[in-house]
């Protein structure tokens, strides 16, 4: 019998002041408002989503405890935070530095970084004409690679509840992996960067480096999944030269119908996904479960709402407790199967409120979605 899974849950740190940020839309500012300001945009449509703890910083260590104990007791084992740093710098970063690290019970659960290097949107709202500008870019060159990840082993990667796999590897995601290859100069380049890496942490005493990625990131994924001969030849080439470790996601595709799809219609229309890369892929994948994905919060609410480029798109509805639990089931049974080499779940997301992807309790269903994650997985 496999050992039982790891389960994550994406953590996004939008929720607290950052200079930056405040740049754009003025002194305090945080993502709550735009959660606050959201509107329904068609009939039926539930908008906004309240969260039931109130509007926290979650740069304040006593709130983020309130939340790893939360995560601890539904049988979350572990955030997985989207980490961002650039070529000058680290970016939303307090909600980990100084509220998850300094929380009094924070090696109670475990964490993981994914570095994020994508380039940060003005989508907080974004409008009708530019729904997705760019604020500063994320673009990685060999030194900036360096840099962050040295910034990690030094400040995350040696803490006694930094995320180990079963086998007692360190796990780190890389976001966006083709476009890092093709920043840093080539495969090549980025094969000998991670190499450095992998280096970097043994000598630190730190042990092995596991290495993950989305499949979104993935060179012609997508033709691969969808096409009848799966042929993965130039994917695997690609993980095997970065010697990726495994593959997991952040989001699911095939939101057919607009405004509104069904979530047991999007579920089952990404069921395939799994299968087929336990078959073709010579890496493990790690299934993902989402609770839902509602982004119109992030579009600006006076304009209309078309399907658009994202953040104006289709709004998965009907997503309960119940329908997400069956979801979760369908994770762990393919996980579990023989066809599997997988070692964890993740779920998407622990907060994402104005994407609608959030295990945190909110005023319509409590506690339902994390009560969901225990009777799956269970708790301690």
């Amino acid at each position: 019998m496999k050992q039982k899974p790891v389960v994550a849950a994406y953590y996004f740190p939008n929720w607290h002041c950052d200079p930056r940020v405040e740049e754009l839309h003025g002194k305090g500012w945080t993502e709550w408002r735009v959660a606050q300001y959201a509107t329904p945009r068609f009939p039926g449509h539930q908008q906004p989503k309240v969260p039931l703890w109130g509007y926290q910083d979650e740069s304040e260590p006593d709130v983020m405890a309130q939340k790893i104990s939360a995560a601890k007791a539904y049988g979350i084992d572990a955030f997985i935070w989207d980490w961002y740093w650039f070529s000058d710098g680290p970016y939303r970063h307090r909600a980990l530095e100084e509220g998850f690290l300094k929380a009094p019970n924070c090696e109670d659960i475990k964490f993981a970084i994914m570095w994020a290097n994508h380039n940060p949107i003005y989508a907080h709202p974004g409008s009708y004409w530019k729904p997705a500008e760019i604020n500063w870019s994320g673009a990685v060159d060999p030194q900036t690679f360096r840099d962050c990840t040295d910034y990690c082993i030094k400040n995350f990667l040696g803490k006694p509840n930094y995320l180990r796999l079963p086998d007692g590897s360190l796990y780190f995601m890389l976001y966006r992996l083709g476009a890092l290859v093709e920043e840093v100069g080539g495969l090549e380049t980025a094969a000998v960067l991670i190499r450095e890496f992998r280096d970097k942490v043994e000598k630190a005493g730190l042990g092995k480096l596991h290495i993950s990625t989305v499949f979104e990131a993935l060179p012609n994924v997508w033709r691969a999944l969808e096409s009848p001969e799966h042929d993965f030849t130039e994917i695997n080439h690609f993980i095997e030269t970065l010697t990726v470790d495994s593959i997991t996601s952040y989001g699911w595709g095939y939101k057919d119908d607009f405004p509104a799809t069904d979530y047991a219609k999007w579920a089952k229309n990404n069921h395939y996904i799994p299968l087929v890369f336990n078959k073709y892929l010579k890496c493990a994948f790690n299934p993902n479960v989402l609770t839902g994905w509602d982004s119109s919060p992030r579009t600006v609410q006076s304009d209309m709402f078309e399907n658009r480029n994202y953040p104006f798109g289709p709004v998965v509805v009907n997503n309960t407790p119940e329908r997400f639990q069956e979801e979760l089931q369908f994770a762990k049974d393919v996980l579990t199967s023989g066809e599997s080499r997988g070692q964890m779940i993740k779920i998407s997301c622990w907060n994402e409120w104005t994407e609608g992807a959030y295990l945190e309790p909110d005023t319509q269903y409590g506690y339902g979605f994390l009560q969901a994650v225990k009777n799956v997985f269970g708790a301690e």
